[in-house]
């Protein structure tokens, strides 16, 4: 696109951004040398009493990958495909990123904001599903960091709007289906017909996953919520695809990793590893293993499936290979761009066609009242509940 071209398209284009005036990748954040894993590991864990020894052995796993996460990395990459996606579509938008764990910390970031005059912020989560841990507590860490920034006297508080889930966009979901069909072809040849799916996803406490999503799909006795239906639609779909490129019908299941926490709390299962096991012992020849619950290769992908489950799998004897994350692929920049864009328009109070592949159809822009309960009462901004509206 010339640069004639771009200015004359960028008045039009940037209006279709209003009210937003810049968008905030949020994350998880991560240490990025072994001095900072420990700090990091007690920045996660505050207020649950965990002795630093026990956060020592829990930081092997870094210190494995010499105490850097990779998730911090893969997060500018992904600010630099947002920043170029919008730039190349004449949207003007700053593009900030903080962090709730480690720097860039997200108060210092609302407050860089701030100071910019930036006055409406749409935010993305690097967290596609619905669940405490990847959506009430990000925005109860927005609503923390308001509350830091009102307490230092910042005389106009930015308002925050969070995107929805886009476990189901398509900018999302093709990435995906691509990464299975080359993992695939990566198994040798005479195993590549009887491969298993084994879809991954981040392991939640059940009495969590029975709460996720709004109150109307909460579920009992661990059923899973829309934590455990979101991850199951989008499954299906990327088997369908796979299916419908390579004429191949595969088996698929939704297994779970990355458990934490007390042993005696239930927590969703099986693991992939004991998944493995179970596979090797009924024959299946092959498995690929797609991590559909990350937005990107960070240590749980590099750990538990890398790591871990390739060394379970490779003690068995049973070939299996891992498909990528959707990273900073192009098309997921684009449908970022999209969600900003369609929760523009809806805040104009215009009509929004909204996309989505699966039974599920688009989710909520506002987190309703009893969506994903806190632990405890907490605040949190860019939902119906908001004291930040």
């Amino acid at each position: 696109m010339s640069d004639q071209l771009r200015a004359h398209q960028t008045p039009v284009a940037q209006g279709l951004a209003a009210p937003y005036d810049a968008l905030l990748l949020l994350s998880f954040g991560g240490p990025e040398g072994p001095d900072d894993v420990v700090p990091f590991l007690e920045n996660v864990t505050r207020g649950r009493g965990i002795p630093r020894e026990r956060l020592k052995e829990v930081g092997q796993h870094y210190f494995g990958f010499g105490g850097v996460s990779p998730i911090n990395g893969q997060n500018r990459q992904l600010l630099d495909a947002l920043r170029a996606d919008l730039a190349e579509h004449g949207l003007d938008l700053p593009v900030y990123w903080g962090n709730r764990n480690w720097a860039p910390y997200l108060t210092d970031v609302l407050r860089e904001m701030a100071a910019d005059g930036r006055r409406r912020i749409a935010v993305l989560a690097t967290s596609a599903y619905a669940s405490y841990s990847g959506c009430r507590q990000y925005r109860e860490n927005l609503a923390d960091a308001l509350a830091a920034l009102e307490a230092e006297g910042v005389a106009e508080l930015p308002r925050v709007d969070k995107l929805r889930h886009y476990f189901n966009h398509p900018g999302f979901v093709q990435p995906m289906i691509d990464g299975v069909l080359a993992a695939l072809e990566s198994l040798p040849e005479e195993v590549r017909p009887g491969a298993r799916l084994a879809f991954t996803t981040h392991s939640i406490p059940t009495a969590a996953a029975d709460t996720s999503g709004p109150v109307e799909e909460h579920t009992e006795d661990g059923e899973g919520g829309a934590y455990v239906k979101q991850h199951l639609d989008v499954a299906r779909v990327i088997a369908d695809a796979v299916r419908a490129e390579t004429g191949v019908e595969r088996s698929w299941e939704l297994v779970y990793q990355s458990r934490s926490g007390a042993p005696h709390i239930p927590w969703l299962e099986p693991d992939i590893c004991d998944h493995l096991e179970a596979l090797h012992a009924a024959g299946t020849p092959a498995v690929v293993m797609v991590p559909i619950g990350f937005v990107s290769d960070h240590m749980e992908v590099l750990y538990d499936l890398d790591t871990e489950a390739t060394a379970k799998a490779a003690e068995l004897g049973l070939p299996v290979a891992r498909s990528a994350t959707v990273g900073a692929d192009p098309r997921f920049a684009a449908a970022v761009r999209d969600l900003l864009l369609e929760r523009a328009a809806a805040e104009r109070g215009e009509s929004v066609e909204r996309c989505a592949l699966g039974l599920l159809g688009p989710s909520h822009d506002r987190c309703a009242v009893g969506c994903c309960p806190a632990r405890g009462p907490r605040p949190a901004a860019a939902g119906v509940d908001s004291p930040y509206a």
